[in-house]
């Protein structure tokens, strides 16, 4: 059931060195190209990079938290034309979470490296290095680096007592008990 699915799906930072088979990128892209877009106008595009010199390259494109990406045997990155959709950071952050969800369903780990409005270095950001290391098109913004591999070790599901069941509200905000 999808509901195990979320239950034990966890970020993954840590991953063996293994290639991804190109079956199960090809099933990767076909889930993310089946995710909801607003209006039909999908406009995501995503960058498939196995390469480690770019991996490693990637993995530097902001000083904190990425480095994990160069050791995935995967990365997707996923990108967008603006001028397509005012909600493309919504229809690429739906695409990332289809692409987290199908990287578990086929026993692989991944883990989202945030791109869109963060810093490379005082002059660039993290999105126009990105930009830079893939010839992305001008115009074109970087939402996110999904990194993908199969898990070094394995992490069991957040416990379902430690979900931040404070954050729910019924009919009104901060109404927290159903009546």
């Amino acid at each position: 059931m999808f509901i195990n699915l979320l239950r034990s799906r966890r970020s993954v930072r840590s991953f063996e060195d293994k290639p991804v088979e190109q079956e199960k990128i090809d099933l990767l892209l076909e889930a993310m190209l089946r995710s909801p877009s607003s209006r039909g106008l999908n406009p995501w595009e995503f960058v498939v990079v196995t390469d480690k010199e770019t991996l490693a390259a990637l993995s530097e494109a902001k000083p904190h938290g990425a480095s994990f990406v160069k050791n995935a045997g995967l990365a997707i990155v996923v990108c967008a034309h603006p001028e397509k959709c005012d909600v493309w950071v919504e229809d690429c952050s739906i695409a990332a979470i289809i692409l987290h969800l199908a990287a578990a369903d086929l026993g692989l780990g991944s883990c989202w490296a945030q791109m869109r409005l963060r810093e490379y270095n005082a002059e660039k950001s993290a999105g126009e290095r990105v930009a830079e290391i893939l010839d992305l098109e001008l115009g074109m913004e970087v939402e996110a680096i999904i990194a993908v591999g199969y898990p070094a070790i394995e992490l069991s599901g957040h416990d379902r007592s430690s979900l931040p069941w404070d954050h729910v509200s019924y009919e009104r905000f901060d109404k927290r008990t159903k009546e």
